[in-house]
C-alpha cells in the first residue's frame, strides 16, 4: 500500500507494565480484535492520512525520533493492520461486503455481545441478572406483575451490563412493578454514525439469549413513510455491532418475557452539530419531521406504548481527549453537573435539557444526549424519577463514565 490511510477507530492509552501503550479499537466490529502499539508505531498512524507514502514516514519519524526507521518496518505496520482491518484498503472494503450482504441476508439481528458483556447461556444470563438485583447496589428482588400504573418512558445505561448492572437492574425492575407495555419504542444511542441521517430504524427482531424480540414491521414501515426529511433505512447496518439497543433487548427480555409486546428499535445519532450552533434540536427539519411522524404514528395506533432511552452520561478522562486523569475532584464536578442535567429530565424538560448541554458545549460528553431529548419531547412535561446513578471508573486510562436509570410517568 504506497499511502495507507488509517480508518475512523477509537485511540486511547493504556498503562502496561509502566510502559504506555496506545489501543486501537473498532467500536462498529469491522475489525474483530482491537491493535496494540508502541507510541513509535502510533506516531506512524497518525500520518496515515492518504497522503503519505514510505519515503515521508521514514523522514518524518527520523525527524521526531533521531533515528532512521528501514521501510520494512513501516511495511510490516502496514500489513498488519491490514489484515486487521485497520486500514481504508481493498481488503477492508471486501470485509464490509461480506458483512452487510451477512446481514442483510439475516431476518434477525443476532445478539453478537452475548458471551462478551454478558452470559449466552440463557440460565447463567438469568442467574447473571438475578446478581445484579442483589442490594445494596441493585434493588432486590422484584415481585412480578406487580401491576402499578405503566410507564411512559424508561432511561436505562448503555454501559457494559458487567460495569453498570445493578444500574440496569434498577431500571427494569421498575418495568416489572409496573402494567407492561404493548408497544416499545427503543431510542438507542448511535455511536457509530457517520453519513448524514440522525435516526435509523430496522425491520430485524433482536435476539436475545432470553428469546427474541418482535420488531413491529408494519409500525416501522409506516414511521418511515411518514418521515419525510430523511431515510430511516439508510444506514440499517449500523444495528449491526451497536450495543445500545442489544443490551436494552436483553434485560426488557429478563423483564417482560419475549412475547405479549413488539418493539420499535431506532439509533439516534449525535445532535452535537446542533449544539455548536446552540439551536436546539426540534428546530432542525431532520428532528422536527422524525418527532412528528413518531407522535403522529404512535397516536394513530394507539396501544400502551413505552418510550426507552438507552444512554449513558458523562464520558471524561485522557481516554475521551481531556489532558486530565480523573481524580475525586473531577468526580465531583462530574457528579454534581450530572444530577443537575437529571434534575431537568425529572421535570420533562426537553428545552432545559438542551440548554444546559449547550452552556458548556458538552464538555462532559453526554453521549446519550440526542436519545434523551428526542424521548422528552415525545414525552414533554411528564413527570421523572432518578432510580440509579452511578459512575465507572477506568483506573489504567484515567477515565470515567457516568450512568444513570430513571423512571418517566
Amino acid at each position: 500500500m504506497e499511502k495507507p490511510r488509517i480508518r475512523q477507530v477509537e485511540v486511547f492509552p493504556i498503562e502496561h507494565q509502566e510502559q504506555t501503550l496506545v489501543c486501537l479499537r473498532d467500536p462498529s466490529g469491522m475489525a474483530p480484535e482491537p491493535v496494540m502499539l508502541g507510541m513509535g508505531a502510533y506516531f506512524l498512524i497518525t500520518l496515515f492520512d492518504g497522503s503519505h507514502n514510505l519515503a515521508d514516514l521514514q523522514a518524518a519519524f527520523t525527524k521526531r525520533y533521531g533515528e532512521a526507521l528501514p521501510a520494512g518496518k513501516i511495511e510490516e505496520l502496514i500489513a498488519a493492520l491490514d489484515n486487521n482491518y485497520f486500514l481504508d484498503s481493498p481488503k477492508f472494503a471486501e470485509r464490509v461486503s461480506q458483512v452487510r450482504e451477512e446481514f442483510d441476508r439475516n431476518p434477525e439481528r443476532p445478539a453478537i455481545h452475548a458471551g462478551l458483556c454478558y452470559e449466552s447461556d440463557p440460565a447463567k444470563a438469568r442467574d447473571e441478572i438475578r446478581r445484579f438485583l442483589e442490594p445494596p447496589a441493585g434493588p432486590g428482588t422484584v415481585a412480578t406483575s406487580a401491576g402499578g400504573k405503566a410507564l411512559s418512558g424508561l432511561i436505562a445505561p448503555h454501559i457494559d451490563p458487567r460495569r453498570g448492572g445493578p444500574a440496569y437492574a434498577h431500571a427494569y425492575a421498575e418495568l416489572v412493578r409496573r402494567e407492561p407495555p404493548e408497544l416499545v419504542v427503543i431510542l438507542g444511542t448511535s455511536h457509530y454514525a457517520m453519513g448524514p441521517e440522525l435516526f435509523t430504524a430496522t425491520r430485524k427482531n433482536y435476539a436475545t439469549p432470553l428469546g427474541t424480540l418482535e420488531t413491529d414491521r408494519g409500525f416501522v414501515e409506516r414511521l418511515a413513510a411518514r418521515y419525510a426529511a430523511g431515510d430511516l433505512f439508510g444506514d440499517e447496518m449500523l444495528h449491526r455491532s451497536e450495543h445500545s439497543i442489544e443490551f436494552q433487548a436483553l434485560f426488557m427480555a429478563w423483564a417482560l418475557g419475549a412475547r405479549g409486546y413488539t418493539v420499535v428499535p431506532i439509533l439516534v445519532s449525535s445532535f452535537h452539530e446542533m449544539v455548536a450552533a446552540g439551536v436546539a434540536p426540534a428546530g432542525d427539519r431532520r428532528v422536527g419531521d422524525f418527532l412528528d411522524a413518531l407522535r403522529a404514528e404512535l397516536a394513530a395506533d394507539g396501544r400502551r406504548a413505552l418510550i426507552v432511552a438507552g444512554v449513558d452520561f458523562a464520558h471524561v478522562g485522557k481516554k475521551f481527549g481531556d489532558e486530565f486523569s480523573v481524580d475525586d475532584g473531577v468526580v465531583e464536578w462530574v457528579r454534581r453537573d450530572d444530577l443537575a442535567l437529571i434534575e431537568t429530565i425529572t421535570r420533562g424538560d426537553p428545552d432545559g435539557f438542551f440548554a444546559d448541554i449547550s452552556k458548556d458545549r458538552d464538555r462532559r460528553r453526554i453521549c446519550g444526549m440526542a436519545p434523551i431529548y428526542t424521548q422528552l419531547e415525545l414525552l414533554r412535561g411528564r413527570p421523572g424519577r432518578l432510580l440509579k446513578y452511578d459512575i465507572a471508573l477506568e483506573p489504567q486510562t484515567g477515565s470515567a463514565v457516568t450512568f444513570a436509570s430513571l423512571a418517566i410517568e
